[in-house]
């Protein structure tokens, strides 16, 4: 079996195909918490291997390829906060009924907030865990400036991306797989043109989105939110940024009536390689309260 698990299609409300596969150990056994794990900005599933294997000991673990990226198909329609927010609702509706634990890292933070605050699943969700997310709180995440380079950016990684080159820039995710299959499809699938193509179409909306939520956030309720932070500069953030977005997650968890904030000590921003049991840890925490 792959070390991710059995692959498993699914059809989104307008039609479109993603790629999921679920890890489960059969001495666990249905009926239990279903955790599913949300991606960061134009990542796909490989990257939670790491954790996966680990919450697969205790509970049925979930990864999938948002439209676009890996093994799913594009979407037409664009990829607005709101839609990809949709997508995991199919997601959930196909591996339902629940309960889920939903698990979201950088840009997927937002996206699992969104979806939680969906009043008719807000019932199948037990808590969240975001993973070094992004956060309308932090300024620096949401400058104009920032979307400014971007745009500077993504074209240099497309033609990167055409010429094969643009793995040479994340050869310490390729290490981090914690298995040969699990590299490979990493290898194969996550630095293809079709992703930097993906991730330009999400970031025409992405901030603009998420600075929206400055005056009118997703509401949770009393769901328990479980923010863990990186706490390492590096990834593209320097001392003060990193501080500003450990700083923006405390804010986000005192928020919750059932905040909490964890520090991830070896860990800058992909704290899923680097911190896996740690976060396997919090999410075993909430699957069991």
């Amino acid at each position: 079996m792959h070390t991710q698990g059995t692959a498993e299609r699914l059809t989104t409300r307008d039609g479109r195909t993603l790629y999921a596969q679920v890890l489960e150990r059969p001495s666990i056994g249905r009926g239990g918490v279903t955790v599913v794990f949300e991606a960061g900005y134009a990542a796909q599933r490989s990257t939670w291997a790491p954790v996966q294997t680990r919450v697969a000991q205790f509970a049925r673990a979930v990864v999938y390829d948002r439209s676009g990226l890996g093994r799913s198909a594009p979407d037409p329609g664009g990829r607005s906060l709101e839609r990809m927010a949709a997508d995991l609702g199919d997601v959930l509706e196909h591996f339902g009924p629940g309960p889920f634990v939903l698990v979201g890292h950088s840009a997927g933070g937002p996206i699992v907030r969104a979806a939680a605050s969906n009043p008719e699943r807000r019932h199948q969700i037990v808590g969240l865990v975001l993973v070094d997310p992004n956060d309308e709180a932090a300024d620096f995440a949401m400058s104009r400036s920032l979307r400014a380079v971007e745009q500077v950016v993504e074209p240099i990684e497309l033609v990167l991306a055409k010429l094969g080159l643009f793995k040479l820039l994340f050869g310490k995710l390729l290490d981090a797989m914690p298995a040969d299959d699990v590299r490979a499809d990493l290898d194969r699938e996550g630095f293809t043109p079709q992703v930097v193509r993906t991730q330009m179409l999400q970031t025409r909306t992405f901030i603009p989105d998420l600075r929206k939520w400055r005056e009118s956030p997703p509401d949770l309720g009393d769901l328990p939110v479980t923010v863990v932070s990186g706490t390492k500069p590096g990834d593209g953030m320097g001392r003060q940024q990193r501080e500003a977005f450990v700083a923006a997650h405390a804010a986000r968890t005192a928020a919750s009536p059932h905040g909490r904030h964890v520090k991830a000590p070896h860990s800058a921003h992909y704290v899923q390689l680097t911190d896996a049991a740690l976060i396997a840890t919090e999410v075993h925490r909430l699957a069991q309260a």
